[in-house]
């Protein structure tokens, strides 16, 4: 099961204390407590795996380690050890309750989410030509806590949309080694996959029904994970008895959630061919054309078919290739 969306408290460790001493050798006597060590930093770090955040489902509380107390001969105490929380990219991070945000897109990245405290100081550090022997000394510093809500939002290059049964995980196989689940029921795929075709990351999201936006189906919980999504294969079952009402229905629930879902570009494939007769196809082609020109027929058993999305893909790996050079 995907954990995609999670509350944590976090702790960073407090500083230590300084120390009080003083030195016991005749004719050096004197101020010698050295400063407390700082408490260990949570960091929050981005990883290429999608499932990291269900360490998050049995333990919510997360504390960095104690900075020592200072040592004596002005002696700095050793600062805690950082804590650092490994996150899928594509996070986005809400500081809790007033949701402030930061976003983990990189592997990689590091996000500084709570700072440790400051060691005290020792009373070496309060000698002076007036307070020779100064026997005053600090706490260490209450590290920094945070209540972080974790939302993991894919970073996909091509998205698959569509109805359940629509064909996307057979498509994502095929392309990929990703190995989706595939039956001929509703809502085959239960959450998303993800698959590399080259460069490219390709997302397979679960099937949208009527209502997604507003709750019904399995929809409203994963459509957070087409907002970053750059480009939509969008599929259409050659199956269905009304191909133009179910390419609306989709498009209306993208739409509901978030209009610029609906500017994005979008390849639609009449998937399935080879469930439905070539007049079928045809008619069908033909209709949903009328709402998007990009309209193609495929099958994943038709290699033809299948170069013709590869090719596609291709194209948008050279594009992909020539903007992160500029």
């Amino acid at each position: 099961m995907l954990i995609d969306d999670v509350t944590i408290e976090v702790f960073a460790g407090n500083g230590g204390s300084g120390r009080a001493a003083f030195n016991k050798t005749k004719m050096t006597l004197g101020p010698t407590g050295g400063n407390g060590g700082k408490g260990g930093d949570i960091i929050l770090r981005g990883v290429p795996d999608i499932s990291a955040l269900m360490r998050f489902q049995g333990k919510r509380v997360f504390k960095a380690d104690k900075g020592k107390m200072g040592g004596e001969q002005n002696r700095e105490g050793k600062s805690g050890d950082d804590m650092i929380l490994n996150v899928p990219v594509g996070t986005v991070i809400h500081f809790l309750p007033n949701d402030s945000t930061k976003e983990i897109t990189k592997i990689g990245q590091q996000e500084l989410v709570a700072y440790g405290g400051r060691g005290g100081r020792g009373n070496f550090a309060f000698r002076s030509s007036i307070f020779t022997s100064p026997k005053k000394f600090e706490e260490g510093e209450v590290g920094q806590s945070a209540k972080l809500r974790l939302e993991l939002k894919l970073i996909a290059d091509v998205g698959f949309v569509g109805l359940p049964n629509a064909g996307k995980s057979s498509l994502l196989n095929e392309l990929t080694n990703a190995r989706s689940r595939v039956a001929n029921y509703p809502f085959t795929t239960l959450e998303p996959s993800l698959g590399a075709y080259y460069e490219l990351i390709l997302a397979d999201i679960p099937g949208l029904i009527e209502g997604a936006s507003i709750g019904k189906g399995l929809g409203i919980r994963f459509l957070r994970h087409i907002e970053r999504t750059n480009i939509f294969f969008h599929l259409v079952s050659a199956e269905s008895q009304d191909p133009v009402s179910d390419y609306k229905a989709v498009r209306g629930e993208l739409g509901a959630y978030n209009k610029k879902l609906l500017t994005k570009k979008e390849y639609v494939f009449l998937s399935k061919c080879d469930m439905a007769s070539p007049a079928e196809i045809q008619k069908k082609t033909a209709d949903l054309k009328k709402l998007n020109p990009s309209v193609q027929s495929i099958s994943v058993i038709d290699d033809k078919s299948l170069e013709a999305v590869k090719k596609i893909l291709s194209k948008i790996a050279k594009e992909k290739t020539i903007s992160e050079e500029q």
